[in-house]
């Protein structure tokens, strides 16, 4: 079965209509993460960490609604090893021994029959959390500029990398708005943590191999049709490469939404930015690093 056998859409008409939403989108995302700050998880704030084995197996969304209220907060609850070890993290600030007779006395009380001990105790500092922040950050950079160099040498013209790197700086951007603002709404935790960091990555590397394919399309397409108007032309290679873009995000989208809804309490935050990311990347493939790429080539050719 093919999808859109022979397509025909004007993405370039719809490039004026992206750009407000892409705009809007945007704005709503820099005025979140200004006006509330980025909303770190305890790998970046610094915290207390403790694994407690139990004599049965318990649940961990259990766990951490039973020590929400103790502790100050909801605490990160995951399985540590096996069904009977749990690890809990949380950012109260008391010392590391009154936080741990909190987490063992209301354990008890609720798992009067449930003995547990504490197997491990640790303390992330804030020095730690400093550098996870500089590394994370210095990570999607890094990336960002190889991104740019590795598309440059490929195909040889700056406005394709800027056009991907635009499109990859927008996807994230917008996805790290949605955390930030709804962090306080979602019935999951939208903090910032490492696995959210992972998550990013795996978008920018979903979103740019979108974007190379079509790029790919669009330098062949360049060479086979010299005569043919620069716009057009990237309206065709879009048309082209819509059936492939199409069927590859619908199965990735459909795999990461199982994820989401049967991976785990623990999994919810990383699968949803998956989630976003993979909608998100296919539009600024298809509306966003393809306008930009159009929009410098005209500016170029005008200069020249």
């Amino acid at each position: 079965m093919r999808w859109f056998e022979t397509p025909s859409f004007d993405f370039i008409k719809g490039h004026k209509i992206a750009y407000v939403v892409s705009g809007i989108l945007l704005v709503a995302a820099l005025v979140g993460i200004i006006g509330k700050g980025l909303q770190y998880g305890i790998d970046f704030r610094g915290g207390k960490e403790f694994v407690l084995q139990f004599e049965q197996p318990v649940e961990v969304t259990e766990v951490r609604s039973s020590l929400s209220e103790p502790l100050g907060s909801a605490p990160e609850v995951k399985k540590f090893g096996s069904d009977v070890e749990i690890l809990i993290r949380t950012d109260n600030p008391d010392e590391i021994s009154t936080v741990q007779n909190i987490i063992t006395s209301t354990m008890n009380d609720v798992y009067p029959e449930n003995g547990n001990t504490v197997i491990k105790t640790d303390v992330v500092g804030p020095r730690f959390a400093e550098d996870l922040k500089s590394g994370a950050l210095n990570a999607i950079i890094f990336a960002l500029i190889v991104i740019f160099i590795y598309i440059l040498i490929r195909f040889k013209n700056w406005t394709f990398s800027l056009g991907a790197v635009a499109a990859l700086f927008h996807d994230v951007l917008i996805v790290l708005g949605v955390f930030t603002i709804f962090n306080d709404i979602a019935p999951f935790s939208m903090q910032i943590d490492q696995a959210i960091i992972a998550a990013f990555l795996t978008i920018v590397g979903y979103s740019l191999n979108d974007t190379v394919v079509v790029f790919d399309r669009i330098r062949e397409n360049m060479l086979q049709y010299k005569t043919m108007d620069y716009t057009e032309m990237i309206n065709k290679s879009l048309n082209d490469t819509l059936s492939r873009t199409v069927i590859t995000s619908v199965t990735t989208l459909f795999v990461v939404t199982v994820l989401f809804i049967f991976g785990g309490e623990v999994l919810k935050g990383f699968s949803f930015a998956l989630v976003l990311g993979v909608m998100i990347g296919t539009y600024s493939s298809l509306f966003v690093a393809s306008a930009i790429v159009v929009e410098l080539q005209l500016r170029k050719e005008q200069a020249s």
